[in-house]
C-alpha cells in the first residue's frame, strides 16, 4: 500500500498491525447502537496501535477527544450523516460544534437530493458550509458523495464542487447506502481531483486485496469494517516477505 502511494488507510481494527500500516489507520466505528463502553474500547485501541484517529459520530467525539487527549490520536466527525439530507446551515453548525468537542477531520455527505436535481448552488453551499469552518480552523474536511446514487456525470459533478468548494478530500460512500467503493469509482473520482487532492474509499472493503486495488485506482485512505482480517493480512503478507527475502 505505501510502495502505491497510500498516505493513510481508514479501517475499522484491532490486533497487531505493523507499526506503518498502524499509523495511517482511521479507526472507524460508526454503527447507531455503539455503546460507550465500545467507544472506549476502540481509543483504546488507536491509543495502543498508534491509529491516525478514531472514527465516529458526533454524540462521542467529546468523549474521544477527552480518552485520546496526549496519545497522538486525533478524533474524526461524520456531519449529516449518513443521508446528506440535511440543510446547510446545521451542517455548518454540526462541524463547528464537533470541531468544539475536539473532532480534528470532519467526514460530511452532501445533498444528494439537490445534486441529483441539478441544484449546483445548493450543493456548492452545502459543502461550503462545512469547507470554510474546517479552513478557518485548520481541520481536514472529507466530502463524502455516495457514489452509489450517483451516474458517472454527477459523479464528476460532485468531485469537481467538492474541489472548488476547498475540501481536503472526496470520499466515495458512508458505508450505509446501497453499495460501496469500486476501483471504478476511485479511479474517476482521482481523474477529476488531480493529484493535490485525497480520494477515501469506503465500503464493501473486505480484504487486503480489495485495499491493493482502491489504492491502485488513486485511493490514499481506505475506511472498511473488516479491519481485523485485513490487518492480519497485511501482517502475515510482510512477514512472508522477510522470511523469502532471507532476512
Amino acid at each position: 500500500m505505501l510502495e502505491a502511494g497510500a498516505t493513510r488507510v481508514g479501517v475499522h481494527a484491532s490486533g497487531g498491525a505493523p507499526a506503518g500500516v498502524a499509523a495511517m489507520i482511521d479507526h472507524t466505528l460508526l454503527k447507531p447502537d455503539a455503546t460507550r463502553e465500545q467507544i472506549e474500547q476502540l481509543c483504546r485501541e488507536a491509543a495502543q496501535f498508534g491509529f491516525a484517529t478514531v472514527c465516529v459520530n458526533p454524540v462521542w467525539v467529546a468523549l474521544c477527544a477527552r480518552t485520546l487527549s496526549g496519545s497522538g490520536v486525533g478524533v474524526c466527525s461524520v456531519v449529516g450523516f449518513p443521508l446528506g439530507a440535511t440543510t446547510a446551515d446545521v451542517k455548518g453548525y454540526e462541524t463547528r460544534r464537533a470541531m468544539f468537542d475536539g473532532a480534528r477531520e470532519i467526514d460530511m455527505v452532501i445533498n444528494v437530493g439537490a445534486l441529483k436535481s441539478g441544484d449546483l448552488r445548493a450543493v456548492e453551499h452545502d459543502i461550503d458550509a462545512v469547507t470554510a469552518p474546517c479552513r478557518d480552523c485548520q481541520v481536514v474536511s472529507k466530502v463524502i458523495i455516495e457514489a452509489a446514487l450517483l451516474t458517472d456525470d454527477e459523479k464528476v459533478t460532485a468531485c469537481t464542487l467538492a474541489k472548488a468548494a476547498g475540501a481536503d478530500y472526496v470520499k466515495t460512500s458512508t458505508g450505509f447506502g446501497p453499495g460501496g467503493a469500486t476501483p471504478a469509482d476511485v479511479a474517476l473520482m482521482r481523474r477529476v481531483v488531480g493529484a493535490t487532492m485525497g480520494v477515501k474509499a469506503a465500503g464493501g472493503i473486505r480484504d487486503l486485496e480489495a485495499v491493493k486495488a482502491m489504492v491502485a485506482a488513486g485511493a490514499t485512505r481506505v475506511g472498511a469494517s473488516a479491519s481485523v482480517r485485513i490487518v492480519k493480512e497485511a501482517s502475515q503478507e510482510r512477514s512472508s516477505s522477510v522470511t523469502v527475502g532471507g532476512y
